[in-house]
């Protein structure tokens, strides 16, 4: 029976394929049956993961006795022991092989549901320490789950239903020749980073608003996508033929053939106006009235420069440089990695400018999506970005170093997120010109680069002056300005309708900083979601901003709107809409 459901439209396009159903969280693992013949073959599963587990243990505490005690403590000695003595506890193994042999559970679904016995069991001590000790427990079975995810066993019992893949199975699969749209609870940003290899044509997530970075980086992939689409990951069934519109936010199963053909036909006009769009790659971005318009790209990976180049961009925005943190168990890029990842991403631009963002996690994009942040009420108002660099000033170094050394193979800027006080910005100076004297004390060339902010915080966009004294160039990063601004937390569906960048202090907000940058002759560009969206282009260029900086699928459409734009005429109408009240209804006026 066809049905609808109705999400948030953050990428736009038709896509149609087969949906794929899978778990996205640590605890939302493989659920299914197996067949009494396959339990010796889950519980060695479980074992061989165990073991892996305890012999990467057993060789960090043979590294670590080597160190000192500045570079190990004690306490990590001691850590290490706890771990291992809740490995080879009998109670977690044994209650993992009784829920196979028993219940016929697979190998994940027995240690995760071993897990919440054993966890309720801490939950009642009187002991603090031992009550603490839960989260250990959490960390060893999440390792073992990662030890076991190299042996996927197949679910034979198919009358109890298809076992969930995971995302590893999917995301690396490049042998599937049907069209597959990928649907899930939530997707982390590195879970999206393998997206990016992956062979689906579209996805859909229960969570997420339109900024969210989940929805960024859809769009950077230039597919349909909608997320914030509540409960249809557990509506829509494996297999399901499932069409995704992203222009309207709806996600349509088991459609009817009239609406399959209604949907293709859709789906081909899209890929003939993409057509018509590439003609204008070549042509370069300058208004009617001769105004000189700067498209460049933001990128997640070195080599999205590449396609970013390809794409008729003028240079690299926004490169975020997080991207090569996540995922990583905790075990942050060095030095050298950082550089070659920048230098690939700095040549692959061909002499281009290329602008790097110094590390911004926390809030929606934690270093590690297996990790949790609910020690802190909002994390989006805590220790993220240029907070979190600060407060680890020799992982901050290791990036200002590994940015100045890639500065020698082409044009680089340095952009730094989150700013909001003089303080701030002056232990930033100081870690920069540290950075500088480490890499002449050791004889290292690096080269020069000009020095940006970004505006995202209210306090920025209101002391901008203050700005302007410090830095070559500033960005403004509107996902957060709006978010900050009025309240919303951009990833939370439910408040989604509320999140405006045409709201009146928005606007402001982005019309003083283009209006005080251009006043003293410094570059300034948005970098945020309003800089791609082309319902917003004519206004952004009414304002007097000439730079944006977007995904490289929609530099050609911008470019368009840009070519048939006259500036002069645009001001008026730009400023009228800045004082109104309502300017999504002043908006609806022509310039």
């Amino acid at each position: 029976m066809t049905f609808a459901i109705h999400g948030l439209a953050v990428a736009r396009g038709i896509a149609i394929g087969r949906a794929v159903l899978v778990a996205s969280s640590r605890v939302d693992v493989a659920h299914y049956f197996v067949q009494p013949q396959e339990v010796e073959r889950e519980v060695e599963r479980i074992r061989v993961g165990r073991d892996t587990v305890v012999e990467e243990i057993v060789r960090l505490q043979e590294t670590i006795s080597h160190m000192g005690p500045k570079e190990a403590p004690h306490e990590l000695s001691a850590l290490l022991d706890v771990h291992l003595m809740l490995l080879q506890d009998g109670e977690l193994i044994g209650g993992v092989k009784r829920w196979i042999t028993e219940r016929l559970y697979n190998a994940e679904w027995a240690l995760t549901t071993q897990l919440e016995v054993i966890a309720r069991q801490f939950d009642e001590m009187e002991d603090a320490y031992l009550r603490e000790r839960k989260a250990d427990l959490e960390q060893i079975c999440e390792r073992v789950l990662r030890a076991m995810k190299a042996t996927v066993s197949i679910a034979a019992n198919t009358q109890r239903g298809p076992r969930k893949p995971s995302q590893q199975d999917l995301l690396l699969d490049d042998t599937v020749d049907v069209p597959l749209v990928l649907i899930a609870h939530d997707l982390s940003p590195a879970d999206m980073l393998q997206f990016k290899q992956s062979v689906f044509a579209g996805f859909i997530t229960d969570v997420g608003g339109k900024t969210s970075h989940t929805a960024i980086v859809a769009r950077s992939m230039d597919i349909p996508a909608v997320v914030g689409a509540r409960t249809c990951s557990q509506l829509v069934r494996q297999d399901d033929w499932v069409i995704i519109d992203g222009d309207a936010g709806v996600v349509i199963i088991d459609p009817s053939p009239i609406i399959l053909a209604e949907y293709g036909f859709k789906q081909r006009q899209g890929e003939l106006e993409r057509g018509r769009l590439s003609r204008l790659l070549h042509t370069p971005s300058i208004t009617m009235d001769g105004e000189k318009v700067e498209l460049l790209a933001n990128i997640e990976m070195p080599e999205d420069a590449q396609v970013a180049y390809k794409s008729g961009a003028m240079g690299v925005g926004l490169f975020r440089s997080e991207f090569l943190f996540m995922g990583r168990q905790g075990i942050l890029p060095g030095e050298e990695e950082q550089y070659q990842a920048y230098k690939r991403a700095v040549e692959g631009m061909q002499g281009l400018p290329v602008t790097i963002r110094t590390v911004d996690v926390g809030a929606d994009k934690p270093l590690d999506s297996s990790v949790h942040d609910d020690a802190h009420l909002n994390p989006a108002l805590g220790l993220r970005a240029i907070r979190w660099s600060l407060a680890d000033p020799s992982m901050f170094l290791t990036q200002l170093r590994a940015i100045l050394r890639a500065a020698c193979h082409g044009p680089v800027k340095l952009l730094i997120p989150m700013l909001a006080h003089a303080g701030e910005i002056k232990q930033t100076l100081n870690h920069i010109a540290q950075a500088r004297s480490m890499l002449e004390r050791k004889k290292m060339p690096y080269g020069a680069i000009k020095l940006g902010a970004m505006i995202e915080v209210p306090a920025a966009a209101i002391s901008v002056q203050m700005f302007l004294k410090h830095f070559d160039f500033l960005s403004i990063g509107t996902n957060d300005l709006i978010q900050y601004t009025l309240a919303i937390d951009r990833a939370d569906e439910s408040v989604a309708h509320l999140y405006d960048p045409l709201h009146p202090a928005v606007l402001k907000l982005v019309a003083d900083t283009i209006s005080a940058c251009r006043a003293q002759g410094k570059e300034v560009s948005v970098c945020g979601e309003m800089a791609g969206d082309v319902g917003l282009t004519r206004l952004l260029l009414g304002m007097g901003l000439r730079s944006f900086s977007m995904h490289p699928a929609q530099i050609l459409a911008v470019k368009q709107l840009v070519l048939r734009a006259d500036s002069a005429r645009l001001a008026p109408w730009a400023l009228k809409i800045c004082q109104s009240e309502e300017p999504a209804l002043e908006m609806e006026t022509k310039a």
